[in-house]
């Protein structure tokens, strides 16, 4: 007798029918997606290359082994070096104070002597640069509007290598450095693939607004490092605890694990130390500047969205339900409070000094709340009850009013800057920052005596052209796989770049500039690595597909290297003719 069963299509089991759809498309070569097993799911393997590679290399499977395991961490650790060199490569230069480090240096180096920032001088910059041994620090408490934890380690490196330009630039090159080395790490941990962890952690080493960033003085990149580093933290919970939940799951005869609604509802993760090390480094974010909160309100919901996640896939009728039961009260508990102790820790030298601005503003007033209070975006609320707060410390309730008055500042500030900039332009790189120029005349200032007229040197803040550029399709791709193949990697790096971009939004006319975002560029460069791979092709292709895939992902990344070779002058300061300089403006908003 003729079987008149259907056909079995790869990824479906022997007696389930396929959709009739398949069957229809089969004709047209249709082949759909192989099933992945729950285990795979919840704790996905690390693609290692094929065996063809190893075979034309002429290595045995045992030395191809050693090799995958070895480059795990030599890939990230080699791209360091090269980022680390170029970032460390004549860091002092240009001998000068440039653009806000007038701020962060004096006050790195008055926080890192007194334990509080002073007030210093007018137009005392150049007497630092000519002779910083016979500067003073002044004793005389300095208004700021930043927390201290950036600030603390721009002073550690002028502790170590003395008040000049390459030590207060030291530390800020240190984690401009070893960011590259975490994106390389948690960009292998995202793509389970060491090539585009490695990838990624390339583009960032070449990108110039990181590059720059990490060259200057500024806060921006210390609040980059602790976000990127919060992120890697949740990526490693988000790994063990699927892993716990996986070995939790029964096993079928096939050695298969089988979804369990119980133990997916009831499952206690039980310690989650890399949490609470999320917390820590949000809270040190916080503690440089105040847009941390937004990425600390991002990252929290991710990360629930992640638990529920984990659930769903486990089995969980009800995998929300089961997180706010579960999860939702450890996972508040090991980053709100602990993000919020680390940043009034960060404080300890304003409340122990005894001489920080405002210290004692609360000393002889009447404990009564204020008559009003500040809300973020909502604005201020006037004529509120009197409440009784004598029960509150002094010390507290004038810290309490220097925060308030230093968030009026930051929403209050619409002064206008000759470099401000929308953060709509920011993406396509509408209007980068000038942090130095000077011109220099021929034989002077390393402008060549040849150069025929006088040379240009400058330091613009500006992200490597084509690198942003292809980003803006990266955002695209990542915002497809994420809504529409619920790619939950794509979701976090779209999280990511959101909670460092989007708040600015509320801001917008405030006088904000464009080097905040290098906040997100290494969310950036993880899209770009993402869609680069999506180029070279999934895995199983056939090898014309990964061949042509290969060389336009090549040549992209090579055009990248290139464009980033080309403004290098402009990155560095280096004095190049002034034709030269005007050929590497492409847009007239650069100038």
């Amino acid at each position: 007798m003729t079987s008149t069963a259907p056909p079995t299509l790869p990824g479906h089991d022997a007696g389930e029918e396929p959709p009739s759809w398949q069957l229809r498309m089969r004709r047209f070569g249709h082949a759909p997606r192989p099933r992945t097993g729950l285990r795979e799911r919840l704790v996905p393997p690390f693609t290692r290359p094929s065996g063809q590679l190893w075979t034309v290399l002429g290595l045995s499977p045992v030395a191809a082994a050693r090799i995958v395991r070895v480059s795990a961490w030599a890939g990230p650790l080699l791209v360091t070096l090269v980022a680390g060199l170029m970032r460390f490569w004549h860091l002092g230069a240009p001998h000068a104070v440039i653009f806000d480090e007038t701020y962060y240096a004096k006050d790195a180096w008055a926080l890192i002597n007194h334990g509080y920032e002073g007030d210093w001088p007018k137009d005392i910059d150049k007497s630092i640069l000519a002779n910083p041994d016979l500067i003073s620090v002044p004793t005389a408490p300095g208004y700021v509007v930043h927390p201290p934890v950036g600030k603390y380690l721009i002073g550690i490196g002028e502790k170590m290598f003395g008040f000049t330009p390459f030590g207060w630039r030291f530390m800020v090159a240190v984690l401009g450095t070893l960011s590259v080395l975490l994106l390389c790490r948690i960009g292998r941990r995202l793509f389970r693939s060491t090539f585009l962890g490695c990838l990624a952690g390339t583009l960032l080493a070449v990108d110039g607004l990181h590059f720059v960033m990490s060259r200057t003085a500024l806060l921006d990149t210390v609040l980059m490092f602790f976000v990127v580093a919060a992120f890697g933290c949740l990526l490693v919970d988000r790994d063990r605890t699927r892993a716990r939940l996986a070995a939790a799951l029964p096993e079928g005869e096939d050695g298969e694990l089988r979804p369990d609604a119980h133990i997916a509802a009831t499952l206690r993760f039980g310690p989650r130390p890399w949490r609470i090390g999320a917390g820590l480094m949000l809270g040190l974010a916080c503690g440089t500047k105040w847009n941390g909160l937004y990425i600390l309100v991002f990252f929290c919901v991710m990360a629930v969205l992640w638990d529920a996640g984990a659930r769903r896939t486990a089995g969980a009728v009800s995998p929300y339900r089961a997180v706010l039961r579960r999860d939702a009260f450890w996972a508040f508990l090991s980053t709100v409070p602990v993000a919020i102790a680390t940043y009034m820790v960060s404080w300890t030298g304003w409340f122990v000094t005894d001489k920080g601005y405002g210290r004692h503003w609360a000393d002889g007033r009447a404990g009564l709340s204020p008559d009003h209070i500040k809300l973020p975006v909502i604005g201020t609320i006037n004529h509120l009850p009197q409440f009784d707060m004598s029960w509150v410390p002094a010390a507290l309730r004038s810290f309490w009013h220097y925060e308030t008055e230093v968030y009026s500042f930051h929403v209050g500030l619409t002064e206008g800057h000759t470099y401000q900039s929308n953060p709509w332009s920011w993406i396509v790189l509408g209007r980068p920052v000038s942090y130095y120029y000077e011109s220099p005349n021929p034989g002077t200032g390393g402008c060549p005596s040849d150069a025929g007229g006088k040379c240009a040197s400058e330091v613009l803040a500006l992200g490597t052209p084509l690198l942003w550029w292809a980003a803006c399709f990266a955002i695209l791709y990542v915002l497809w796989r994420w809504l529409f193949r619920r790619d939950w990697r794509a979701g976090a790096i779209a999280c990511g770049i959101a909670a460092g971009y989007l708040p600015w939004f509320m801001y917008q006319e405030r006088t904000i500039f464009f080097f905040y975002a290098v906040v997100f560029v290494p969310f950036l460069c993880l899209a770009v690595a993402m869609m680069i791979g999506a180029i070279i092709g999934p895995p199983g292709s056939d090898e014309r597909r990964r061949a042509v895939g290969s060389i336009g992902a090549g040549v992209l990344v090579l055009l990248i290297i290139w464009n980033f070779i080309y403004f290098w002058p402009i990155f560095t300061g280096m004095p190049i003719p002034l034709d030269s300089w005007r050929s590497r403006m492409w847009l007239d908003t650069w100038v």
